[in-house]
Order: C-alpha cells, then sequence, then structure tokens
C-alpha cells in the first residue's frame, strides 16, 4: 500500500497563498473532519482564524474507526506524518467474514479492502488535533455556536458568550446536528430510523478474560471478524496484539432513542441477540460489563451543502455526507471533501468568486460520496440477506459477502477536482447568471 505519497519523494512544503491577503475561514467543529479541513486549508495557503468546538475538552470518545487510502495519500500531501495512524492502527493483514452460527469462514480479503487502518477513533482523534496544532492553528474550545448571519461577502457566526467572528469562508462540520445544517437547508430535517442499532463497547481485556479459554480465543494477536447472519452482524476488533477488545452488534431496532454517544446499551439484550452466534465471541461478548446503543439514523441526501444567499458558508463531513458504519469510508470521504474545498478555493482568482468555490465544490463531491455511502447500504443488505432461507451446508460465493471498497482508494480527490475545474465552474457560473442554482438531488430524493 502507497500510502505515503508525496511525503517520502520531496520534503513537504505548504503552498503559496493563492490571494493577497489570503482567505480567512472558520472551522465549526473539531472532529476528525473539522481538523482535516484546517489542515488542508493551511496547506493550500488559506488563514484558519480558528477551529471552533462547543466542548470543553476532548474524551477519547467512541471505538474503532478506520482510514483508507484515499485518505491517507492527502493527509501526507499535506505534510502529516501518517505513520502516527498507521503504527497505532491494527496490524492485522486480513480480514475474516464468518457465518453466524458456526464461525465458518465465508471469505478472507485484504484490510485494507475495508478501511486501512482500523484504530481507536480517540486515538485518531488525538493524532488529528496534533497536526492542527503543529501549524499553529487555534483550536478555541467551549466555543458553542448559536447563530450564523448568511452575509455577503463577509458570513459571521455569533457564540453563545455574545462574541462575533466573521470570515471570507465559514466551514460547518460539526456533524449531523450541525445548526449550520438548518441555515444551508431553511428548515429543520429530522432523522428517521433506519430500522437498525448498535450495540457497541470497546475495553482492556481483564487478566481473567485472558485466562479463560471461553473467551480468549480472538486476544492472542490483532485482528479483524465479522459474523454475518440474517438481519445482524457482529464485528471484532482486536488490537495491540490483544490488550484492547472491540466489538460492535448491529441489529434490527425500531427504537425513537436520540442518536447518541452515550446512550447506555442493555447488555441482557445483547446476551439474547448472541445466544446462538459462534461460540468463539459469543462469551468475550455475553461477559462484557457494559455497552452503548447507538441508534442508526438514516437522512436523505442533501440537495444543497452550501448557504442559499451568501454561499459562503459550507457543510463537510457528516454534517452533509454522513455513511452508515459498514461503509468504512465516514472519516477517509470527511478528508476528500476538506482537500476538494480547499482546493476549489485556490481556483478561484478573486475574492467575490468563493461562491463560485463552494458551490463547484458541492457539485464535486456530492457523486462521489454518494457511491461511498451506497457501498455500506449495499454492504449492509448482502450481509443480512445471504444467509436467509439457506440451509446451513450450502457453500456460500465469497464475493457475495466481500467487502468492495478497494476501487475506492485509487482515487485522489485534489487531482480529480483540478481535472473538473473549468467544466464545473462554468457550469456554475452559468447558473448564477441564470439566477438558479441547481439542486444536488431533488428534495425528496432517496
Amino acid at each position: 500500500m502507497d500510502s505515503t505519497g508525496d511525503s517520502e519523494k520531496q520534503p513537504y512544503q505548504r503552498l503559496l497563498p493563492p490571494h493577497d491577503p489570503p482567505l480567512r475561514v472558520i472551522i465549526v467543529g473539531a472532529g476528525l473532519g473539522g481538523c482535516a479541513a484546517a489542515v488542508a486549508m493551511h496547506h493550500h495557503g488559506h488563514e484558519v482564524v480558528a477551529v471552533l468546538d462547543k466542548v470543553r475538552s476532548f474524551n477519547r470518545l467512541g471505538d474503532s474507526l478506520g482510514l483508507g487510502e484515499n485518505a491517507y495519500k492527502l493527509l501526507a500531501r499535506w505534510g502529516c506524518n501518517i505513520t502516527e495512524i498507521q503504527s497505532i492502527g491494527n496490524q492485522a493483514p486480513t480480514m475474516k467474514i464468518r457465518r453466524w452460527h458456526d464461525g465458518k469462514v465465508l471469505a478472507e480479503q485484504p484490510l485494507m479492502d475495508m478501511a486501512g487502518y482500523i484504530g481507536h477513533r480517540g486515538d485518531y482523534h488525538d493524532i488529528f488535533l496534533k497536526w492542527v496544532r503543529e501549524r499553529g492553528i487555534p483550536i478555541r474550545m467551549g466555543c458553542d455556536v448559536v447563530a450564523y448571519a448568511d452575509s455577503d461577502p463577509c458570513p459571521s457566526l455569533t457564540l453563545a458568550s455574545g462574541e462575533t467572528l466573521a470570515a471570507d469562508v465559514i466551514v460547518a462540520c460539526d456533524g449531523i446536528k450541525s445548526l449550520a445544517r438548518h441555515l444551508v437547508l431553511g428548515a429543520r430535517d429530522d432523522p428517521v430510523s433506519s430500522g437498525y442499532a448498535c450495540f457497541r463497547a470497546y475495553f482492556k481485556p481483564s487478566d481473567e478474560m485472558r485466562a479463560d479459554p471461553a473467551r480468549n480465543a480472538l486476544l492472542g494477536e490483532d485482528s479483524v471478524n465479522f459474523w454475518i447472519g440474517p438481519d445482524t452482524h457482529v464485528v471484532q476488533n482486536t488490537l495491540r496484539g490483544g490488550r484492547e477488545f472491540n466489538w460492535i452488534l448491529t441489529h434490527k431496532d425500531d427504537g425513537d432513542v436520540p442518536e447518541s454517544w452515550f446512550q447506555p446499551g442493555n447488555m441482557d439484550e445483547v446476551r439474547r441477540l448472541v445466544s446462538d452466534v459462534d461460540p468463539a465471541i459469543r462469551e468475550a461478548i455475553k461477559s462484557t460489563e457494559k455497552c452503548l446503543d447507538w441508534k442508526i439514523c438514516y437522512r436523505k441526501p442533501l440537495p444543497t451543502w452550501v448557504s442559499p444567499r451568501s454561499h459562503r458558508i459550507a457543510l463537510l463531513g457528516d454534517s452533509c455526507h454522513a455513511h452508515l458504519p459498514t461503509s468504512a469510508q465516514g472519516a477517509s470521504q470527511a478528508v476528500e471533501s476538506a482537500g476538494v474545498l480547499a482546493v476549489c478555493l485556490s481556483l478561484v482568482g478573486r475574492r467575490d468568486e468563493v461562491k463560485v468555490a463552494t458551490r463547484a465544490y458541492e457539485k464535486l463531491r456530492f457523486p462521489r460520496t454518494r457511491v461511498s455511502q451506497t457501498h455500506g447500504e449495499d454492504l449492509r443488505d448482502r450481509w443480512h440477506n445471504v444467509l436467509k432461507n439457506v440451509d446451513g451446508i450450502v457453500e456460500i460465493d465469497p464475493e457475495m459477502v466481500k467487502i468492495k471498497n478497494r476501487p475506492l482508494y485509487a482515487f485522489d480527490a485534489e487531482q480529480d477536482a483540478r481535472e473538473k475545474w473549468q467544466q464545473v465552474s462554468q457550469v456554475v457560473r452559468a447558473e448564477f447568471s441564470n439566477g438558479r442554482i441547481e439542486p444536488l438531488i431533488e428534495a425528496t430524493g432517496v
């Protein structure tokens, strides 16, 4: 895997500012997408005024997360030492997709075909934050955005403290509940249940668990396994040679609990759901002390990612293209979007053409993120249906259950943006001239 890209070929050099003075950018949200946006903007010569986040301190939230080669090549180009990520990710060469009840291997493929190196989201986040700070970009905590002013040529936001900040561009990377999302759409878009939920757990195995043959089958080394069955699947991820253990159980669920990383899960329900799964993973799950319950909600693709008046407030990452867990591409696609937005802003010659850049950005990114999103939907459906009404002795074609993300990795989002810039920017200028920005998709589309 060639994931180090430009950084191995020549010393890193930040690009010269394409505008004088540089475009000023405010980023809302200091998660992985916000950090990627800050690093990308800095690399392309723009001035990141600040990265704002409403929390007062970061905790080690979440569990496993993967980054693909499509993200690594951009991060390396921006001067990030990606070996810092790779060294803490799962080192297993392959992943195994297994039959639910007995663990029979239905397919085995390189781990890179799914999500590259899989690690703990909190550990990855710490490294992304470090990359932002190394560039002297201010990260301001406890900054809760309560209002936006969609003004041209200088949009602004207001914090709960009463402070107002303005810039040439505001990039909202603060997730599916982003206030900017409401501004862009002109209305609230409440989530709809996908019909599925995940019980999730991440912990350090105890000495007792390590010594128990019924629970330690997957603790000897880094490994990634999936058990698939009708309408359900389990993901297991062992990190740091068995010192950390993660499982995720996806199952049918029509509950209305709001999306949250803090909702406690019901371990009695978990034990019921895994009562007939392969013993190699069953006892490790059943003996877990606690877990989280994450309801997977669905949101239709947005007709626009950019504010309607100034066209200078743009959405990025989960705020506009959230992915299912089975896509294993959510963070990687946020990195791609960061690079494309930064490139588009660099390609407009005048400050009054920022709106051309943001509208070109959404047109370039929408088809790509839809492909990535539908990969996750397709995989979930294949896993949950391939064993329905099938005799246990019937052989399953491995291609029916394999993860098919590999074609996504060769893509260079920045190069693609440059190659398509002239055509896409002409379309955007024509739309402005005609007084109508064409929606990315009809508002009722799915």
